[in-house]
């Protein structure tokens, strides 16, 4: 990836390629935290790479939440996305929680309404095995705005889901640049890619994929059978 020429960020365009699909980018945004650009092929938005967190700065940012699997909030906000998937999924499908965090819950919420899920977490559970076969579902709640790579992680979740499965994803979406100003969720200093509408319907396309929003922020890729 190119370095950002400072002398020319207010201009309308930047030195970053898209780090999903690698097309240009314009800028899009800045604040007094960093400057965001967006992708004019896949409408990727994402902030400056030059100040994206290490990952000793990202382990301990995660450390910090407090997710607790008998939290009953927390388990009703994940049911925005277990209770729609369940409703898809046959009684012997199996699944990965992809960036399960410290404190694994959706698995667990899964697992008590029958369907198994194995766990992988870069920092708290770096089983790479998990990452070695193929699964009826996958989910990646409030991870995918954290992941530097896209343009690897993204495809490879898509590979691993087996013809009928579902790809299920939760993060808040980009609305546009008015909203984008006061939006709190890009004040997190280890959100670094922002998707939307247009972003999520590039991928379907390109990987042919049916493409369903369960909730505002509730994302499916159902993979065909043939």
């Amino acid at each position: 990836m190119k370095q950002s020429n400072k002398l020319l960020s207010n201009q309308d365009y930047s030195d970053y390629d898209c780090p999903l699909c690698h097309a240009p980018t314009n800028i899009y945004a800045s604040d007094r935290r960093r400057e965001y650009f967006q992708c004019s092929q896949c409408a990727l938005v994402f902030a400056d790479p030059s100040g994206w967190p290490s990952p000793e700065l990202e382990r301990s940012e995660y450390e910090l939440h407090e997710n607790d699997a008998s939290d009953s909030g927390y388990r009703t906000f994940l049911s925005r996305i277990s209770a729609p998937l369940q409703k898809v999924l046959s009684t012997n499908a199996t699944g990965l929680d992809f960036g399960c965090g410290p404190g694994p819950t959706l698995s667990l919420i899964m697992a008590e309404a029958g369907w198994e899920m194995a766990l992988y977490d870069p920092f708290f559970h770096p089983d790479l095995s998990t990452l070695e076969t193929s699964y009826d579902f996958i989910t990646a709640t409030e991870v995918i705005e954290h992941i530097h790579h896209p343009d690897v992680w993204l495809p490879k979740l898509w590979n691993m889901i087996k013809p009928g499965g579902t790809l299920a994803f939760m993060t808040k979406l980009v609305i546009d640049q008015t909203a984008f100003k006061g939006w709190h969720y890009k004040n997190d200093p280890t959100h670094v890619c922002f998707y939307s509408v247009e972003t999520f319907q590039f991928l379907a396309d390109k990987w042919g994929a049916l493409l369903s929003f369960e909730a505002k922020d509730v994302i499916f890729f159902h993979k065909p059978v043939h």
